[in-house]
């Protein structure tokens, strides 16, 4: 690059404030390399001086897809330790191990995406493992201390520069790019917003990127939200990063624009300021914006605040001041401290379900160790590669001696026969590296091919026995004797080649289909049948082979054996993360796997001393009556096993909290695609039956007594203490948490809500003094009738305890608040929106722009129902602004129709919105009911006379 004397240029200059370093810079571009600077990958600009600079490195629970990094707990578990003290100290290495990684390899970005503040509505959506919690409360403390550790602490130059993810209102992986979300206003804002707001209003995030979906209708990446919610929040510039492909989804699969000019102008104008598409390639991205310039649908000013926002973040994270940055030399990788941090975490993650005290385990205790993953330590697509690895197997032969512990996987151990009598044979792999997928890192792991360096399977008279494994649904994998999983590489052929399922697409994993006496092997990833010609076993899109399952030993055989010779058995099952629920699939039910069903109940009919420790992104509905006791922990990365060795040995007390509701059945759960937390009382917050396990829920070996609650209001907060004192016979940690409850609500307000906690440390008779001022808008909901947040007076209840439902004290406190009032309509109307209650309704866009309106959501007629309406001394005429075809039906308190309103024709388009007016008579408070018929979209009613 050229050489810059630093006097001439004040971009340079580390005296001079930001803002004023930015627009020297800024005034410097030309409208050619600000376009470029749009891009993901924004170019060098040498006869500046200025480096090449990406957006996004993922960094979820440890620095991901570089290769080999310390690895923590997934996001879930994260969560379930409810410490955010702990999870700053996690991102704080995270952020120390991506400048150590990035002073060797510049592909390591510092614009860091994560974390992922999504809430866990849904326990089926297939990214469950990336959110914190379901609770917006919980999920931004965890947030806010995660970005904390990942900005670090220097006032003015950052670490790295955390990206939240997903903007918004985003639980499903089905149709992902052409879903919307239907979110009422009180949901938008007392749930949706709410992990978002307090996360960006705690000062450590550097921006967020949109999510795939739509939101009422209108794509998250043209969300007037940003504008409206997320810029208001905080006074530093934010970086929207696009999500990758999105923007093009605008025009190819979303179809809500004609042209890509007009889909990447208007993201621009909207507020996204990076362009993650057609990977490393910015010459698509670049054409697109220079043609919105030259058709008018851009200026260089909306060029101008874009880059500022990018420069923004560039100028704190020190690339201008190599010599002032403090993290220039962080040099922190794998450090013994980094170590220990990853093998706490996993031990506060780990949750005790149920004990009717086979816990702990005694110390001379023979244990067998059984089930798919008591000897795996999984990962998923946001995971770094392992450099430490610690399976539950492995932990237990560390902590008890190998000589007192039994393991049996449980797989079934099968050959495939052909229609010609042979087997399906793995041919040894002389001299064959040991490759780890990933372990060289890449900056799109989804272009990571297949090996095609060992020799692809044959046939031959004896074949080779395969441990063949049913996640779900006949999903299989099969792995050869020597640990490696068959795959199919670019060539087609089957190999014995993969360490782990996984991928983008994942090749590893295969269906049996019944045909004739046999079965079809089908390869998911391709979609094709495995056949065997000359030259191979293959897959191909004709004569398929027909095999025939030979077994030679059922997994419930083997862990039957292992189960009777013990004193008590450990079932170690879950998920697989790359299988049946991850990025792009969600889940169908909560049942364990059929195979691992199995499994347990052969472990717990050999030996009713069964410990079910389920490892899982997910929660499951299994049932424990029969079982003494039962864990969870999420995949807890590099020090899994040995955390959960400890955790059942005693060493440590479990204290892990559930963060999110176990539902005991699939029909306690609502549509995936119901973002109606209020209305389809969903979470803790609504849900109306008995759980499986409450949120919060978590067991310790210790007991601890609840006492002292005081509440007073005061000064704008309400002062809140008790006491908690340990009443056991070892140390542990309790977790404390404090809900609140309206007593007299005039809407439907959360059964309880969370509104803080505290993790503490207390030895046997040691007492805790807690205190928590809680301000008064914690107490308050979004008030439709006024559009704005209210505070209403009465009382609150406050529940102090374990868990949601584990109240141990309870008082009452009494707020003055705004009184409720009845919609003054004659002086607003109603908006389409701001319902009270519904039926049958979607929220859509009323412009591509901004603004809402609704729709039926199917054949039948929606309702609409608006609560206390004051029509004054009376009104003679309502007007209705609507588009499409269809019937608006107005009555009061539930009263015949007293106006019916139709376009005489349908409208030319969806947002071409016609007034229709009837003459009514309608005088005082009253309810009104508004019925919708047809494909119609109503934006709102006025009345007036």
């Amino acid at each position: 690059m050229t050489a810059h004397t630093p006097s001439t240029e004040p971009f340079r200059d580390p005296q001079l404030p930001f803002a004023k370093r930015i627009d020297d810079l800024l005034s410097r571009l030309t409208p050619e390399e600000k376009t470029a600077f749009l891009h993901q990958f924004a170019p060098a600009v040498e006869r500046l001086g200025v480096a090449a600079f990406r957006t996004g490195q993922e960094a979820l629970h440890g620095v991901a897809w570089m290769g080999p990094a310390t690895v923590f707990p997934q996001a879930v578990g994260l969560g379930a330790t409810w410490n955010p003290e702990l999870v700053r100290r996690v991102g704080d290495a995270v952020s120390r191990e991506i400048r150590a990684m990035r002073a060797k390899d510049d592909r390591v970005g510092l614009n860091v995406w994560s974390p992922t503040v999504n809430l866990l509505r849904h326990p089926l959506w297939g990214r469950n493992e990336e959110g914190y919690s379901e609770d917006p409360k919980l999920t931004s403390a965890i947030a806010t201390a995660y970005t904390h550790g990942l900005r670090g602490e220097h006032p003015t130059y950052w670490r790295t520069a955390p990206v939240l993810k997903h903007w918004l209102a985003h639980n499903n992986e089905t149709d992902r790019s052409t879903t919307s979300s239907s979110v009422r206003p009180r949901v938008l804002h007392e749930y949706d917003l709410r992990a978002f707001r307090d996360t960006v209003e705690a000062g450590a995030v550097a921006g967020v990127m949109p999510a795939y979906n739509l939101v009422n209708g209108r794509p998250n990446h043209v969300s007037p939200y940003l504008a409206e919610h997320l810029r208001t929040w905080t006074e530093e510039e934010l970086l929207v990063c696009s999500d990758a492909g999105a923007p093009s989804n605008l025009v190819d699969s979303e179809h809500y624009f004609d042209t890509h000019e007009e889909a990447t102008a208007a993201s621009l104008v909207a507020g996204v300021d990076s362009f993650t598409d057609h990977g490393t390639d910015s010459s698509q991205i670049i054409g697109r914006l220079r043609g919105a310039l030259e058709r008018g649908l851009l200026t260089e000013a909306d060029l101008d605040t874009a880059v500022r926002r990018q420069l923004s973040v560039r100028f704190r994270l020190g690339e201008f001041d190599p010599s002032y940055d403090p993290h220039d030399a962080t040099g922190e990788f794998d450090t013994p401290a980094h170590r220990a941090l990853a093998q706490e975490a996993a031990e506060q993650a780990i949750v005790l379900l149920k004990n009717d005290g086979v816990l702990p385990l005694a110390p001379d205790a023979r244990i067998a160790v059984v089930g798919l993953l008591a000897d795996e330590c999984k990962l998923d697509w946001y995971s770094g590669t392992l450099i430490h690895r610690s399976t539950p197997l492995e932990g237990l032969y560390e902590r008890f001696g190998a000589e007192r512990v039994e393991f049996a996987e449980g797989v079934d151990r099968v050959r495939l026969k052909t229609s010609a009598g042979a087997f399906l044979h793995v041919p040894a792999a002389e001299g064959a590296a040991d490759e780890v997928r990933g372990a060289e890192g890449a900056l799109d792991p989804a272009l990571l091919a297949g090996r095609t360096d060992l020799p692809a399977l044959t046939t031959d008279a004896a074949g080779t026995e395969l441990a063949l494994v049913d996640w779900g649904e006949g999903v299989l994998t099969l792995r050869a004797p020597d640990g490696r999983y068959l795959s199919v590489a670019d060539d087609g052929f089957l190999r014995a080649s993969a360490d782990q399922p996984g991928g983008w697409i994942v090749q590893e994993t295969f269906r049996l289909e019944p045909h004739g006496n046999g079965h079809l092997l089908k390869h998911l990833g391709t979609g094709r049948h495995v056949c065997v010609s000359a030259d191979g076993v293959k897959v191909a899109d004709e004569d398929p082979e027909v095999f025939e399952l030979v077994v030679a030993e059922r997994g419930e055989e083997a862990v039957a054996r292992a189960a009777v010779a013990a004193d008590v058995v450990v079932v170690v099952a879950g998920n697989d993360p790359y299988i049946n629920g991850r990025e792009t699939e969600d889940r169908t039910t909560l049942r364990l796997p059929g195979q691992q069903e199995r499994l347990l109940r052969a472990a717990r009919a050999a030996n009713p001393a069964t410990v079910l420790a389920l490892v899982a992104a997910y929660p499951y509905a299994v049932d424990p009556a029969e079982l003494p006791a039962v864990l969870w922990t999420a995949h807890g990365g590099q020090a899994a096993g040995t955390a959960l060795a400890r955790v059942l040995a005693g060493d440590v007390s479990p204290a892990g909290r559930l963060p999110q509701t176990w539902y005991a059945d699939d029909a306690d759960l609502p549509g995936l695609l119901d973002y109606d937390v209020i209305g389809a009382r969903q979470t803790y917050l609504y849900f109306e039956g008995t759980p499986l396990f409450p949120f919060g829920h978590g067991l310790s070996y210790a007991s601890f007594a609840y006492g002292d609650l005081t509440a007073r209001a005061e000064d704008g907060a309400v002062r809140v203490s008790f006491s908690v004192t340990n009443t056991g016979e070892v140390t542990a940690d309790e977790v404390a948490q404090l809900y609140a409850r309206a007593v007299d609500a005039s809407v439907p307000r959360p059964r309880r809500e969370l509104l803080d906690h505290r993790r503490v440390t207390l030895a046997p008779g040691e007492t805790a003094e807690l205190g928590f001022d809680v301000p008064l808008s914690a107490f308050a909901f979004w008030d439709v009738a006024q559009d704005r947040w209210r505070v209403e007076p009465g009382g609150y209840e406050l529940l102090a305890g374990a868990s949601s439902e584990d109240v141990r004290l309870r008082t009452t406190v009494t707020l003055d608040g705004e009184p409720t009032l009845p919609r003054a309509v004659l002086t607003t109307g109603l908006a389409a929106a701001g319902f009270d209650e519904h039926q049958g309704i979607a929220i859509v866009d009323r412009t591509k722009v901004s603004g809402d309106a609704v729709t039926p959501a199917g054949p039948e007629p929606g309702e609409l129902l608006y609560r206390a309406c004051d029509f004054g001394r009376g009104v003679s005429r309502v007007t209705v602004e609507v588009a499409g075809e269809g019937t608006v039906e107005l009555s009061l308190d539930g009263g015949p129709a007293l106006a019916v309103l139709s376009p005489v024709a349908p409208t030319s388009g969806p947002y071409d919105y016609v007034s229709l007016s009837a003459s009514i008579a309608a005088a005082g408070v009253h309810d009104v009911r508004l019925t919708l018929r047809g494909p119609l979209r109503h934006a709102h009613v006025g009345f007036s006379g």
